[in-house]
């Protein structure tokens, strides 16, 4: 196996748990709707899904509001729902750790959100490059946020690595043809299984332990 030279992240249930944020911000807009909150069933499908999907998916039932309810997502300031966000313990301890040796990137199916979390948790210098639903050509699970990323950095897809928790993250993956590492998720398919940061740093396809 080739050395790994490029360490890609998924935002959300990766670098942050964001459900509490996720579930926040869209019964805020089915709120404006007139609609009740959201079940479980569909707090898990916005969890992985992009934000054109999710406003579909949980207004499904009254289609004719969809429309109305894409317009205001647009105006709805964000910054209120960070601070229900929590960042992954461990992370920025294997960042530091990726630093000296490794090229990293976002790939995510956040849309106009990551630049303000980067900036909140003081992690916007770690990712030269990061993807989302709004630059890529295609969204996640279509490959081409880790083309581009691929592409961004001149390295082979035997390169590089994904880290992710979601099914959508392991079609992701898989469409380019890249390993992927499961993050506290064991039902997906993934050549590696980890509950932590610090268990990913431990992995032997990294080159040096953390000291």
């Amino acid at each position: 196996m080739n050395r790994i030279k490029l360490v890609i992240f998924d935002c959300d249930g990766v670098m942050f748990d964001s459900k509490d944020a996720n579930r926040m911000y869209y019964n805020h807009i089915l709120e404006a709707m007139g609609r009740p909150p959201m079940t479980e069933k569909e707090v898990d499908y916005v969890h992985i899904h992009n934000v054109m999907d999710s406003v579909r998916y949980i207004l499904r039932k009254y289609p004719e509001d969809i429309p109305r309810a894409d317009e205001y997502r647009q105006e709805v300031d964000y910054q209120p729902f960070l601070r229900y966000m929590n960042m992954e313990d461990g992370l920025v301890d294997f960042l530091n750790f990726l630093l000296d040796d490794y090229e990293l990137a976002i790939s995510t199916n956040r849309t106009n959100t990551m630049e303000s979390i980067l900036a909140m948790f003081n992690l916007s210098d770690y990712f030269p490059k990061v993807m989302t639903a709004m630059n890529s050509p295609r969204p996640k699970p279509h490959p081409d946020a880790l083309l581009e990323i691929l592409d961004h950095y001149g390295r082979r897809v035997e390169e590089a690595i994904y880290i992710g928790d979601s099914i959508i993250d392991q079609e992701h993956a898989a469409s380019a043809g890249m390993d992927l590492i499961a993050f506290k998720n064991p039902e997906l398919k993934a050549a590696y299984h980890v509950n932590s940061f610090h268990e990913v740093s431990a992995l032997p396809l990294f080159s040096k332990q953390p000291g």
